[in-house]
């Protein structure tokens, strides 16, 4: 059997990125904490973690993460069922907060995520982290065992973990009435020509929705034109609303953007998403994934 100090050893040395943030946060001395995990790996016969100036979790050491998350989840639920059982001095006691990590796309996010799992977290005393990354990457954070679930564009399930198809988030290529002129020919038409010498805005050097966009309306690829990259929603919208260029941005949004005109009406990019989480999930995570799933069956285009 594992042993449970020895675990939150682990889990806390990753946590924090360090031995020494790690035994500050145990209350432990650096040689009780390195000595747990020393133990931890002989007793398995392999290496958890990567020694460095920031400490990493091993492919093992991963799954011995998700293993203790799991295990604190269910630890969280059965407490708080105890709790809210209780009926000690015909009170009920306080009910405890319990995090849960999540890792989505910035698209995703506000327009229909966390509108959809409010409700949820409000009722369940739940607090959410959210790692934002691109739909094709955040299940990395899945299988390195930081989060529990994530949207992602990834339709096979990984190891010990289900894939929910969720629905298709439309994309439109857009841009002020201005540049969409300069992108035209006299007659109206998109001259892809004039296209690509006017910058685009991209989200960040992950997205690649607009090299999606030029291949499978034009059939381009490995095409180099002028970029803008703007990391944030906001500030990636509101540089196309001032000119600066033509991006991808969701078919939610545009109703809020009224001063931006689709480049080439009509032409759009479909970006399926899942739902992906692991197969064997505490309560908690249980009433996560049937609100992710019940917002995207009620925002998102059902394939």
């Amino acid at each position: 059997m594992l042993d449970a100090r020895q675990l939150e050893a682990l889990a806390t040395v990753v946590e924090h990125g360090s031995f020494g943030a790690a035994a500050q946060a145990l209350s432990l001395t650096l040689a009780a904490v390195s000595l747990r995990i020393k133990a931890l790996e002989n007793t398995l016969g392999q290496r958890l973690l990567v020694r460095g100036k920031q400490v990493r979790a091993t492919p093992a050491g991963q799954s011995l993460l998700a293993h203790v998350k799991q295990v604190r989840m269910m630890e969280a639920d059965l407490l708080g069922g105890l709790q809210g059982t209780s009926s000690q001095s015909g009170a009920r006691k306080a009910q405890s907060w319990q995090s849960l990590s999540v890792a989505v796309n910035a698209d995703s996010v506000a327009s229909w995520f966390l509108p959809g799992v409010a409700p949820l977290l409000l009722k369940h005393h739940l607090l959410l982290e959210i790692l934002i990354d691109d739909q094709d990457y955040t299940h990395d954070a899945l299988k390195s065992g930081d989060v529990i679930g994530c949207v992602s564009t990834l339709a096979e399930p990984m190891r010990g973990c289900v894939a929910e198809p969720l629905g298709v988030m439309r994309y439109c290529c857009v841009a002020t009435p201005a540049v969409v002129k300069r992108c035209q020919t006299p007659s109206g038409a998109v001259s892809l020509h004039k296209m690509l010498v006017q910058p685009a805005v991209i989200f960040n050097r992950k997205d690649a929705l607009q090299d999606a966009f030029l291949f499978q309306h034009f059939g381009l690829q490995q095409l180099h034109y002028p970029r803008h990259f703007a990391p944030a929603v906001e500030a990636f919208e509101t540089a196309i609303e001032l000119g600066l260029g033509w991006g991808m941005v969701p078919e939610q949004h545009l109703a809020q953007r009224p001063t931006l005109q689709e480049l080439l009406p009509g032409a759009t990019v479909d970006v399926a998403l899942y739902w992906q989480h692991w197969a064997r999930e505490a309560p908690s995570a249980q009433r996560l994934t049937q609100a992710v799933k019940a917002a995207a069956a009620l925002h998102l285009r059902q394939a």
